[in-house]
Formats: C-alpha cells, sequence, structure tokens
C-alpha cells in the first residue's frame, strides 16, 4: 500500500500538486524548471496529447490545436475545437488531471489513497458534478483504479487557502480572516473563521467566474496592439508566421505584466515578419488599465464582509492568494480602501 494523499489545484492558467504523507506536506514538481504547469494541453496531428510546458511550445506555432483557458468554460456546452476536433472543457480538464495522476503516482509508487481537489466558491452542484465527471475521465485515462466512495473530495479555493494560512500563521480559534482570491481566470472573497478543528464560512462567497489575471493580460496587449496597430493592419492574419508573431506577443505582454510587479517599467518586443520594435509599458499606465477592474473585486470583498455581519476592523488578517494578488495594487487598494 502506498499510502498518500494528494491535493491537486487546477487553476486556469496553473496547475499545482502536493502530497500528505506521514503527517507530511510535500509540493510536487510538475514543471521542469517550477513546481507548477501550465494549465495546457496540445492535440497532436497524430492524436497524441501533450501537456503543460510542451503543448504550450507547440501551441506557439500551431495554436488552433491548443487547448487553454478551459477551465471558465466548466459547464458550457459549446465544444472547444481543436484541430478541428470537439472537446468539452471537462474532457481537457481530464486530461490535464490524468497528467497529474501518472506524473505523480510514478514519482510516488502508485495512485493516490485520497484526492483533493479545488474549485471556486461559486460554483454549485452543477459545476462540482462536471468537475466530477472529469475526475472520471482522469481515472480512464491514468488507469489508476476506480475510486472507491469518499476516495474523492472537492473543497472550495477560499476554504483550502484559510487552512493553509492558519497552519503557516497559527490562526487562534475564534479568528476571523478574509480571503481575497485573484486568480489567473476567476476571482473569490469569502469570509472564514476558525472553529478550532476546521474553518467555516461565515455569510457568503462572492465570485465573479470570469475576472482574473487572464483579463489583465489581455489588457496590456490591448495597450500594446493600439501603440503599433498601423504594423498590425499590414499582417495576413491566416498567414502561420503572423499566428506564430502574435502568440509571441501575446507572451510577451504575460511576461510584461508579471515583470511590472518588481519594475516601475518594461519594454514589450514586438517581433512581426516585416517589422520589429519595442513598446514601453510603465506601471502607472499598466495600474490605470487594470484599477476598474480591481475596484470591482474590492466592492466583492466587501459584500462577502456585509453578508458575513463583520467589519473589517475584526479581521485578524486579509489573506491574498492566487498570483494576481501579488500585483502591488491590490494590496495597496485594500488597505487604502479598508484600513488593513
Amino acid at each position: 500500500r502506498v499510502g498518500y494523499d494528494l491535493g491537486v489545484d487546477l487553476g486556469t492558467t496553473y496547475t499545482a500538486a502536493a502530497t500528505w504523507r506521514d503527517a507530511r506536506a510535500r509540493v510536487v514538481a510538475l514543471g521542469a524548471c517550477a513546481a507548477e504547469v501550465p494549465s495546457v494541453v496540445y492535440l497532436s496531428p497524430g492524436g497524441e496529447w501533450l501537456v503543460g510546458e510542451p503543448a504550450e511550445e507547440r501551441g506557439a506555432v500551431d495554436p488552433d490545436r491548443l487547448g487553454r483557458e478551459f477551465k471558465r468554460r466548466m459547464g458550457d456546452q459549446t465544444p472547444i475545437l481543436l484541430g478541428g476536433r470537439p472537446q468539452s472543457a471537462a474532457a481537457l480538464t481530464g486530461r490535464l488531471l490524468a497528467w497529474v495522476l501518472a506524473r505523480v503516482a510514478a514519482a510516488e509508487g502508485g495512485p493516490p489513497d485520497h484526492l483533493i481537489l479545488t474549485c471556486p466558491a461559486t460554483w454549485g452542484g452543477y459545476k462540482r458534478d462536471v468537475l466530477r465527471e472529469a475526475v472520471d475521465i482522469a481515472d480512464a485515462e491514468a488507469a489508476t483504479g476506480t475510486w472507491p466512495p469518499g476516495a474523492v473530495t472537492v473543497v472550495s479555493e477560499p476554504l483550502a487557502t484559510a487552512a493553509h494560512y492558519a497552519a503557516e500563521a497559527r490562526v487562534g480559534p475564534g479568528e476571523v480572516v478574509a480571503v481575497y482570491d485573484l486568480g489567473g481566470g476567476t476571482f473569490d472573497a469569502a469570509v472564514m473563521a476558525n472553529t478550532g478543528d476546521g474553518h467555516r464560512l461565515l455569510g457568503d462567497a462572492i465570485g465573479i467566474e470570469h475576472l482574473g489575471g487572464i483579463d489583465f493580460d489581455d489588457a496590456v496587449l490591448g495597450h500594446v496592439t493600439a501603440q503599433v496597430a498601423e504594423h498590425l493592419a499590414e499582417l495576413d492574419p491566416a498567414d502561420p508566421a503572423t499566428v506564430a508573431a502574435l502568440a509571441t506577443l501575446r507572451r510577451a505582454c504575460v511576461e510584461a505584466k508579471v515583470t511590472l510587479s518588481g519594475e516601475t517599467d518594461v519594454s514589450v518586443p514586438l517581433v512581426l515578419p516585416h517589422h520589429r520594435s519595442d513598446v514601453r509599458l510603465t506601471r502607472a499606465e499598466f495600474e490605470t488599465l487594470i484599477r476598474p477592474t480591481l475596484t470591482t473585486t474590492i466592492a466583492a470583498l466587501r459584500r462577502a464582509l456585509r453578508t458575513a455581519g463583520i467589519d473589517a476592523g475584526d479581521l485578524a488578517s486579509i489573506v491574498l492568494a492566487g498570483g494576481s494578488s501579488r500585483i502591488p495594487l491590490v494590496a495597496q487598494m485594500l488597505t487604502d480602501e479598508l484600513g488593513r
């Protein structure tokens, strides 16, 4: 008996995993250079599935076969076309999860006894059922054997965040924290109370399903393309060189967004078939682009506090989760708006 539990966070943009064995948690190195991997899958012309970094590399030159951001499509009946073949969001999620299960099983000597998955707090019974459908697909793909009753647990992302923070910072029984979870594709705000033997949601979790770092990427891309519109207008959108150049530009915009969390300005390289230049973007310009969206998230956090009957001053802390919460403007606006 292998004897371990596996937790998997299937994020919109990145996926991460950790094991629990002998009362010790260990993050699994899924990527070649990082613990997490991009939440992308690629269907090759020969029918082979690639996941993570290899999928992203192939998809850069053949984007019609790349599936990404499908977490936002969970529960949507409209098929996602990869190379002209229809796929459901559950099927793509299942492929991604199957890859994670196989990779972890190879490292640990067998499949886990218990699988724990996270999901946005706003996902109701229907979307959770779709997630479990993805688990069944992954089970079949990874050949891990049928999960027995009770072997798969789905928990909300704010609950997982609060539990982790309490374990790290020793939040005392009875203390209350607010979770501000701004990920790649979704936003959740929740107020959690430490009961002494776990955490309890106070009031309602407030979520915005289609709001996250992807939207900030789009804002940067829109800003950059507006500066070079005349050069883009000259391109043939059907030309493979154009497709590859635009995919490269988008990746450069994502990297610029990340860089601006530590720098005050960045140059975004533009490499087109017949034109090369750099577009400068300052942190102040970036913050102007995203401030209205962040105002919406803070309003959602205020609603979560109201439904919980909690004042901001009564919180032990506000816990920031999700990659996009690392943007300095997030903490600045929360401090200014809530006095914390």
